[in-house]
């Protein structure tokens, strides 16, 4: 049977000089519409997470003030640090309300129950109609949300509630929609890079609105934060429907080059049946059991970075994240950092054929995974060392970084063709803990004393290290015959 995507096929010779290949030559990035559309997706990205996140920082404000004025930290762990005077409040006109703090934990979470529901229809719908069109309407749909949330806010919680699970339904499909746009144009190596370039966005997004929506707390009202950050949604939606195209053979303006370079390129990994997906053979795949087994494990220690270290920092270290914008965003910023030089690196060692594909997507793993869960632990016994204990969580965010050269764009290595769905699966599973573990991390820390941060931290790094071992043992990087050869599957 004839081997498709194989690791240790064409080792010895590079992938385009093969052949009949040998006439295609590797088109220039500079310019390029594959590198256009990497840039506009990180774009993309950007405005998908700024819309997520604006909510938590936006929330103290349109709480009462009676609600929310007791931000003193007498009564932290470590004494009270580097906490600047407060600021003289404006005359703001925006309306507060008086949720309590069940209330509110609804309204935080309610995004993830909305998120979950589309992973996978939105792989299916991609693979289907096209990915242009989904991911844009669907970042156009949370942006129309969103520019309601402050009528849906004064009509009540339960409205505000709804909007919020369909900002996630609209979001659900972004990253799916974007792996089956890859599977289209991303030559196999470059994917890495593009991939990681066009995913920094999520960290550029995280990394901006969180200081910036404070800023704009302050300056107007709370309103403005869902009018602003809209309204550059609406700007990214314009330039996504005239640039941007399912694939390079349907772009008006790409170079006749890039085009069979990308076409020529892809041409033994993508499946000629778009329509009759097996079914069965994905959701019995064991490379694909190992993705999910890494993503759940990894989004574990994130999300309980996301959600839980300004919990942290104000109860233990004794000052609060909101406070400091810089520090607040230094772990994004290093993951972003790190993802971007990780994914030059992995596309670096696959180009020399030194190393197969699948062992770079482990060992990337393996950084990516068992470094933050260290890092993690070990700041828990910091103690009030405020620098160290920052610094080991801007560490392990960073750290993080590098598995988006790993498991993390494995979907496209073992079955391209059904990317956006792999996605879907994988990250339906990876938004559970977005929804539990912040839940189960703050039962355990009722009575604010490091040695329950230190079991966060510890059940954290366990799951990422079970993560680490599970995908380091069952993870593949060749393409599965089931992705190639569709024609033999009856509907299964």
């Amino acid at each position: 049977m004839q081997r498709y995507g194989s690791d240790t096929e064409g080792d010895d010779t590079p992938l385009l000089r093969r052949g009949h290949e040998d006439k295609v030559q590797r088109a220039p990035a500079c310019c390029s519409s594959r590198y256009g559309l990497a840039l506009l997706s990180s774009f993309g990205f950007f405005v998908v997470y700024s819309l997520r996140v604006n909510l938590s920082v936006a929330m103290v404000d349109m709480l009462n003030n009676t609600q929310h004025h007791s931000t003193n930290h007498s009564g932290s762990v470590c004494p009270a640090h580097g906490n600047p005077p407060p600021r003289p409040r404006k005359n703001h006109t925006a309306s507060v309300y008086d949720w309590n703090s069940e209330t509110q934990g609804w309204i935080l979470s309610s995004f993830f129950y909305g998120y979950i529901l589309t992973q996978v229809p939105g792989g299916y719908l991609a693979g289907r109609y096209g990915p242009k069109w989904l991911m844009g309407l669907g970042i156009l749909g949370t942006v129309i949300f969103t520019l309601l949330t402050p009528v849906a806010a004064d009509l009540g919680a339960s409205y505000l509630i709804a909007v919020r699970v369909l900002e996630g339904i609209g979001e659900g499909v972004t990253f799916p929609a974007m792996y089956t746009m890859w599977a289209a144009w991303a030559p196999p190596l470059e994917r890495s890079r593009l991939l990681t370039i066009s995913y920094i966005g999520a960290q550029l997004g995280t990394v901006i609105a969180l200081p910036l929506s404070g800023e704009i707390c302050f300056y107007l009202d709370w309103t403005y934060v869902f009018y602003i950050f809209g309204a550059v949604g609406l700007v990214w939606f314009v330039l996504w429907t005239f640039l941007v195209f399912d694939s390079p053979n349907t772009h008006p303006r790409i170079s006749e080059q890039e085009r069979l370079y990308i076409t020529t390129s892809l041409k033994n990994e993508l499946s000629s049946s778009a329509s009759n997906i097996p079914w069965r053979s994905i959701v019995t795949s064991t490379p694909l059991l190992a993705i999910v087994v890494a993503h759940f494990s990894y989004n574990w220690t994130f999300y309980t970075l996301l959600t839980l270290l300004p919990t942290y920092m104000k109860d233990i270290l004794g000052f609060s994240i909101q406070e400091n914008g810089m520090l607040s965003a230094l772990p994004y910023i290093g993951c972003a950092v790190m993802a971007v030089l990780s994914g030059q690196l992995a596309d670096y060692l696959r180009e020399t054929r030194h190393y197969r594909t699948v062992i770079v997507r482990k060992s990337f793993s393996i950084v990516g995974m068992i470094g933050p869960a260290v890092f993690l632990v070990a700041a828990g016994y910091t103690g009030c060392n405020y620098t160290l204990a920052v610094t080991f969580l801007t560490i392990s965010s960073a750290l993080g970084g590098v598995s988006a050269s790993g498991f993390n764009i494995n979907h496209l290595d073992i079955a391209p063709s059904y990317a956006g769905i792999l996605l879907g699966i994988t990250n339906t599973f990876a938004t559970i803990p977005g929804m539990v573990g912040p839940i189960i991390g703050s039962a355990l820390t009722t009575h604010k004393v490091i040695e329950e941060w230190q079991m966060v931290f510890y059940i954290a790094a366990a799951i990422n290290l079970f993560g680490a071992v599970f995908y380091t043992v069952f993870g593949q990087g060749t393409v599965q015959p089931w992705a190639v050869h569709t024609s033999y599957s009856h509907g299964d």
